[in-house]
């Protein structure tokens, strides 16, 4: 039998396909032995894709500084509340992030914001811990203040003016923390609770927190708004009791 030229190009073609394959398979075959030999030697495929580290879960916290802008606040002795409580909020952002937390502040200078604007801003943040800082020449030590909002499920859809209402219990909370955090820094503390248009509107555990002098004027410990030192006394207290409650079961988002 003759075997014409178009017959035996197609009996090359199949071997010359099948050498290729061949070879392709040995190829794979040695690839797969260095691989397991270098399983046994280092423990763990060369090159392997290593699956990424999981996001670290960040604790929120949302300063408010009252007042600002056009909004000057109380006259305290030296300087205007708005200053008092962007200075505070600074010193307190500071403590914050060296503890590892995530801090959002409403405004970072003498800016006019209303409050539906810094409800806003502390919704958006998603925060485990929203506060709000005031100051006073009244009273004495520190005066914690929670929205006078009875306390109400949480639903889908909120009111905007009384969406604190589901979360008054966590917030209730969150002040017993401060509470005791400022007591054991020998600092007197009074708890209120009033309407609050900023906080009312908030979806985060809240608490209003206005500083006035350490004892009335003339009692033994008194120390003025002005006092670095007291100050610093309260922030740390502050930061110490937001480093509980990040610690504590009620410390996340859900009310």
């Amino acid at each position: 039998m003759r075997w014409s030229e178009g017959m035996l190009e197609r009996t090359r073609i199949p071997r010359l396909r099948e050498s290729a394959l061949s070879r392709s398979r040995a190829g794979r075959a040695w690839a797969n032995c260095g691989a397991f030999f270098a399983v046994l030697a280092f423990g763990t495929m060369p090159f392997a894709a290593q699956a990424p580290p999981a996001p670290a879960q960040h604790f929120v916290v949302v300063i408010d500084a009252a007042h600002g802008g056009d909004d000057a606040g109380a006259r305290l002795s030296g300087e205007m509340e708005k200053a008092y409580t962007l200075a505070l909020s600074v010193r307190l952002r500071s403590l914050l992030m060296a503890r590892g937390m995530s801090v959002v502040t409403t405004r970072e200078s003498d800016t006019t914001l209303d409050a539906d604007h810094r409800a806003e801003i502390a919704n958006h943040a998603d925060a485990e811990a929203c506060l709000s800082l005031h100051a006073s020449e009244t009273g004495a030590g520190v005066h914690l203040f929670l929205s006078s909002l009875a306390p109400l499920p949480r639903t889908t859809f909120l009111p905007w003016k009384t969406a604190q209402a589901a979360w008054m219990t966590r917030s209730v909370a969150l002040a017993g923390v401060f509470n005791s955090a400022l007591n054991q820094a020998g600092i007197p503390v009074t708890l209120g609770r009033i309407a609050l248009p900023g906080i009312d509107s908030m979806t985060c555990p809240a608490v209003a927190i206005e500083v006035a002098p350490q004892a009335k004027a003339g009692e033994s410990g008194s120390a003025n708004l002005d006092d670095s030192d007291y100050q610093a006394r309260v922030a740390e207290a502050l930061a110490a009791a937001l480093v509980e409650w990040r610690a504590s079961d009620k410390g996340g988002h859900q009310p």
